[in-house]
């Protein structure tokens, strides 16, 4: 299929004023100074940019930019683009305001552009939506701010993420972006793209919204983000400069030409037109950028001479926007892609999707402090000016964004650095979060009238929250839920109560107060452990089945001989599945085999056989009000059902994983069902729109498989499922986390991997995680939540609770009593928005006003009942006007 690039190419005329003239009649060469700056891997953040720690890795940023800038004053004609704007905002900080206006006039005249333009350069497997717009709001409206209209970037540019997300392209798409370039494409997929001519494409990023909404024009570069060999001038870089004085013995001009020009030739040979893009830098490159300039000027000036004797080849200094730009120019047709990139490898054994799951600690860590944040966002207005008043000043929220927005760069929450590293966006988090409560505290004082002092458990994971008595419970979703809230608790016997005084039933489970809780709309504080709405939780031993049995919604069933489970139910469709679940792991590979030297690591999943390896047969079972199940003593679970849920709870512990047969170990749960799949499963695209996966299958291209697991293995962000024209089995996760369906009626989800060595693609340490509570290795726990209904009404249940588990409720405790006229419910809302609408952001935008998203949630087609246009009205409650300065109705309508 091909599309028109002109449909979708919206900034021509802003561009052109910058660009240089090209050569209709000549091969046009765009070269692209540029540089990688990661937001963190080898260092840290701050190590980056400072160039502390050079002994791990060369890197200054802020001398990369003082250089540059130096740089393009000295020549007109020179360009530079810049991505990581977190980094350009602390260079920018501490520049004097004769050199802000420098820059400003550089940035002007398109000899400094700005491209991405997020925070940072997220990764695309393992964030979320929700967190990539915000880290991108970040970036963005900093330069927006600072630049205006000529600091906007109009081209995405993802050239190191390690594989391409179909929901990454659509957000760029509908954020206004011309193009997208990228670097790492399957080695495969490239090949056959080379040879058709079609790695500049058109890729059709969504099919809900209408083309060309989500169309976007999408760019391979041809080297990844690298010079081509032999033409790498940094400080870092081997290869010679260009000697240009003829007197020398070691003139080298002609050869350079040469060279170049059998590489300009060649590069053509794949691509379209007669414009070719070459990225002239590469990670943290142009600390000293008179060595690049001085070189490129001389390369532009030789080869460009030789067109006097007859060459057909133009050079010039460019960006991607101007290169964008001659494409569109070219009023050709592109190849039309509508799957996504992944996985990705570099060989045949070489499959990045190990990262889909590494750090697993780090990935939940990341995905609780967004839920987090979100509640912090709203919270600071619904509470009002009062709410950011603290000891770290005004605008505590503040903090707490820049680390998220940190942490969704492409080797932080992937978990792809250094443990150092890894360890420094965690602190990061903390900080941002100790940030926070300053400010939830303070909302919730003015909200409730009450000025106890709020406790905040952090460590309710291990069960460990010094006051339980009295708990706030926000829910910063936009309608009501339920959710269980499991409390430690050192007696045997709780009354608990309702805003109204009324009790309500609690059970106690071995030291454990369970709970069920429905929220209503966002806050609750209470003078007592209080959860609205409490069903029972039901759980019966049968003597020919270890059962539990919920009786309003599910039903599930466990072998009596082997412990596992056995079967599922839907009591309200009438479905049942023969459903088990185990544990395995696959032994990583340590490089030594005969067909590669690819060992597992932090990036590459390699796993030495293509049969895992069962932890256990049979779990030791016990039922005390919930079903404890144990595997291995590194290996445990609960399977929990709570009666007001259609969702079953598999809590699972895993770690430390042993490795004294000097093997690392990547842990899976498999769960296999009686579901006819025929190789076929769903996987989310950064929690948001499903893409469906078959197995030894790309969409685009035949696909030779070299690793029938890792090459089968996808990210899964918030859920996945199986599904027949009878049963849809979704399991809901609580991180990212990479699986696959390997056979029929089977999708396994890994956990957990610990490993010896390192993949060589970097990072320089095996994955090998520990801590000073774990020194014999990392211990992870995590929740798996598992829904069985009818294919065509499955996303009316998988999606909402999908969001439940993306932003949960937030608990709260007051220490002491609370007054007598204390406000014991609130809501920010007057009701309750449509189930196909979902609250996006509500966060301070100034002093004067607020920031709020809605977004339609559900696919096109994908619900009977909710895959339709909803109109909304919004009016702002008088009581909260004064706070975010809103008034009148927003009538708007969504579309899936």
């Amino acid at each position: 299929m091909s599309y028109d690039l002109r449909l979708i190419f919206q900034h021509g005329g802003q561009v052109a004023a910058s660009c240089h003239a090209t050569k209709p009649n000549m091969l046009n060469v765009h070269l692209v100074p540029h540089t990688h700056d990661d937001v963190g891997w080898l260092k840290t953040v701050d190590q980056y940019y400072y160039g502390d720690r050079n002994d791990i890795q060369h890197a200054g940023v802020q001398y990369i930019l003082d250089s540059v800038v130096d740089q393009l004053l000295k020549n007109p004609d020179r360009r530079f683009i810049y991505v990581e704007t977190a980094f350009f905002y602390r260079w920018w900080k501490q520049q004097s305001s004769s050199m802000q206006q420098t820059v400003k006039q550089l940035v002007n005249e398109g000899r400094l552009e700005f491209v991405n333009g997020g925070w940072c350069m997220s990764d695309e497997a393992t964030t979320h939506y929700s967190a990539v717009i915000d880290q991108m709001t970040m970036g963005l409206r900093f330069l927006n701010e600072t630049f205006g209209p000529c600091g906007r970037p109009r081209v995405a540019w993802h050239i190191d993420p390690f594989g391409h997300a179909r929901e990454h392209a659509s957000m760029f798409a509908q954020m206004g972006y011309d193009g997208f370039f990228f670097g790492r494409l399957d080695y495969q997929d490239r090949a056959r793209r080379m040879v058709k001519r079609e790695q500049e494409l058109l890729w059709r990023a969504s099919n809900s919204l209408t083309p060309p909404m989500a169309d976007l024009f999408t760019g391979i570069l041809p080297n990844g983000y690298n010079p081509p060999e032999g033409f790498c001038w940094d400080q870092s870089c081997d290869d010679p400069p260009i000697r240009d004085d003829p007197d020398l013995e070691d003139y080298n001009v002609d050869d350079v030409v040469k060279r170049f020009l059998t590489i300009a030739n060649s590069q053509a040979m794949v691509y379209k037109t007669n414009h070719i893009i070459m990225t002239m830098g590469s990670d943290f490159q142009y600390e000293n950028a008179n060595l690049w300039y001085k070189n490129l000027d001389k390369l532009i000036r030789y080869v460009n001479g030789q067109q006097a004797n007859g060459s057909k080849v133009n050079v010039l200094y460019s960006t991607p926007s101007c290169y964008l730009q001659e494409l569109h120019r070219a009023n050709l047709t592109w190849a039309l892609k509508t799957d996504d990139f992944f996985p990705y490898a570099d060989d045949a054994h070489d499959f990045w999707t190990g990262y889909f799951t590494s750090r697993p600690a780090l990935k939940r860590y990341e995905r609780i402090s967004n839920s987090n944040l979100q509640t912090c966002n709203q919270l600071e207005i619904l509470g009002g000016p009062v709410s950011r008043k603290g000891p770290f000043g005004d605008g505590e929220s503040q903090t707490m964004k820049k680390a998220m927005a940190v942490a969704q760069h492409h080797d932080a929450v992937s978990g792809t650095e250094k443990q150092h590293v890894a360890n420094d966006y965690a602190r990061r988090l903390a900080n941002g979060w100790q940030h926070c409560q300053v400010l939830v505290s303070n909302s919730l004082t003015a909200l409730s009238g009450s000025s106890a002092k709020r406790i905040y458990c952090d460590n309710l994971n291990i069960s460990v929250c010094p006051l339980t008595e009295s708990i706030n419970v926000y829910n910063p979703l936009a309608r009501p839920v339920a959710w269980p809230v499991r409390l430690p608790v050192n007696g045997t016997s709780y009354v608990v109560s309702d805003a109204e005084g009324k009790s309500v039933d609690c059970q106690v489970c071995v030291c454990v107060c369970v709970c069920v809780c429905r929220c209503k709309l966002h806050l609750y504080a209470f003078s007592k452990p209080y959860m609205h709405d409490i069903v029972h939780l039901y759980f019966l031993l049968k003597t020919e089945y270890l059962c539990v049995h919920v009786l309003q919604f599910i039903r599930v069933t466990f072998d009596p001989d082997t412990g596992l489970l056995s079967s599922l139910s839907n009591l309200e469709t009438k479905q049942t599945i023969k459903l088990t679940q185990n544990f395995y792991w696959y032994n990583a590979s340590d490089g030594n085999n005969k067909e590669s030297n690819q060992p597992s690591g932090a990036y590459i999943f390699r796993p030495n056989s293509s049969t895992p390896f069962i932890i256990s047969k049979t779990a030791k079972t016990e039922s005390i009000q919930e079903v404890r199940q144990w595997f291995a003593p590194w290996v445990s679970q609960v399977v929990r059902l709570y009666g007001d849920s259609r969702a079953l709870e598999l809590e699972w512990t895993v770690g430390p994983l042993p490795i004294d047969d000097d093997l690392g170990k990547e842990v899976i749960t498999r769960l296999d069902t009686s579901i006819k799949t025929s190789e076929y499963f769903y996987t989310d695209s950064n929690g948001r729109e499903m893409l469906q996966r078959k197995k030894d299958f790309r969409p685009t291209w035949n696909l030779s498989q070299s690793e029938p697991i890792a090459g089968n293995y996808y990210p899964i962000n918030s859920r996945a499922f199986i599904k027949d024209d009878v049963d849809q089995l979704t399991v809901v996760t609580d991180r990212s986390q990479g699986g696959g369906s390997l056979q029929n009626g089977s999708l396994e989800i890994m956990l957990h991997r610990r490993l010896l060595y390192d993949d060589v693609r970097g990072v320089g340490e095996p994955l090998n995680e520990s801590s000073g509570v774990f020194p014999e290795g990392l211990v992870v726990r995590g929740c798996l939540r598992l829904s069985l209904d009818r294919p065509p009404s499955a996303a009316d249940a998988h999606r909402p609770l999908a969001q439940q588990v993306v932003l949960q409720p937030l608990l709260t405790f007051t220490d002491g009593d609370l007054h007598p006229n204390t406000q014991l419910e609130f809501s920010g809302l007057q009701a309750a928005l449509p189930p196909a609408v979902h609250l996006l952001t509500l966060t301070q935008w100034d002093k004067d006003s607020v920031l709020l998203r809605l977004e339609h949630q559900f696919q096109s087609q994908e619900s009977k009942v909710n895959s339709h246009p909803v109109t909304v009205n919004l009016q702002v409650r008088h009581s909260i006007t004064h706070r975010a300065h809103l008034t009148g109705f927003l009538n708007c309508t969504f579309c899936p």
